[in-house]
């Protein structure tokens, strides 16, 4: 078995900010480009599972099959038993892990998955060699990530342009990469794939509630979670800093003419038969 590598540190923690959040993602909003590849008795592995709502779901879609969540938290795996037990799930499971060395055998499962994952990994090509060595063969490693250097916004603003110049410093700081969706192509080559389609897609905010939402958990996030801590720790901000871009974040949210576009990369990587 390979040895642990995780040498980075998670940015965002799970304050509630952060799960707010999380606990939106949908296999519908955040895995489409997996869905119609899924099949009704498959064995898949969701690797950084977090809550387990994106889980719950792919439960649900392979009914005859079953579904091991991960993730390198062990607290926020009460979060994910819970949301499997309230929809009466019965083929899903849970556990600790680290994506740079899993805890199961070659060839294990017909899909494994991870949803914003490898911009927090130490060695992101290591962990996609891990996701594809426990993969069967003629399975599926399918990988989604953001890419924040892509994301864009109306109108523009200097606080949102100090937010994401901090948030990637901060980021890097911490180990990952948050630039990571337009990695994943060559990341999955490095890892030694030959079959990988890559494809992108948006989450786009514009409504009056999804304006709301979006600016007031990046608000919050910004000053009361574990990615303020580690910003104003590592020197990267002051808490006046911080406080400011929470403004500009709520001012942005206030605006009807306001839109934002969130970029990611994804890619199914079929590991050879």
């Amino acid at each position: 078995m390979p040895k642990a590598q995780e040498t980075a540190v998670y940015t965002h923690g799970h304050h509630e900010s952060v799960l707010r959040s999380h606990t939106w993602r949908t296999a519908a909003n955040s895995a489409a480009y997996l869905i119609g590849s899924l099949e009704p008795h498959m064995k898949v592995l969701d690797v950084g599972c977090g809550p387990g709502t994106i889980t719950a779901d792919l439960a649900a879609l392979v009914p005859d099959g079953h579904v091991t969540g991960v993730d390198h938290a062990a607290g926020v795996l009460d979060r994910a038993r819970a949301t499997a037990a309230e929809r009466g799930l019965d083929n899903v499971d849970f556990a600790v892990a680290d994506v740079h060395a899993l805890d199961h055998p070659d060839d294990t499962f017909c899909v494994v998955h991870a949803h914003q994952v490898l911009q927090h990994v130490g060695d992101p090509v290591q962990a996609l060699r891990e996701m594809r060595r426990v993969t069967r063969p003629g399975g599926l490693v399918a990988v989604r990530d953001s890419d924040y250097a892509a994301m864009t916004w109306y109108p523009g603003s200097a606080g949102l342009d100090d937010w994401l110049d901090l948030y990637r410093r901060v980021a890097r700081a911490n180990g990952g990469e948050p630039d990571a969706g337009r990695r994943l192509k060559a990341w999955a080559l490095a890892a030694g794939f030959t079959d990988v389609t890559a494809t992108s897609a948006t989450w786009t905010f514009s409504t009056p509630e999804d304006r709301e939402w979006w600016s007031g958990l990046w608000a919050d996030r910004t000053v009361a979670s574990a990615y303020a801590e580690r910003a104003t720790t590592g020197g990267h901000a002051t808490r006046d800093q911080l406080a400011a871009i929470a403004e500009a974040w709520r001012e942005w949210g206030r605006r009807e003419d306001a839109w934002f576009a969130v970029l990611h990369g994804e890619v199914l990587c079929r590991k050879d038969a």
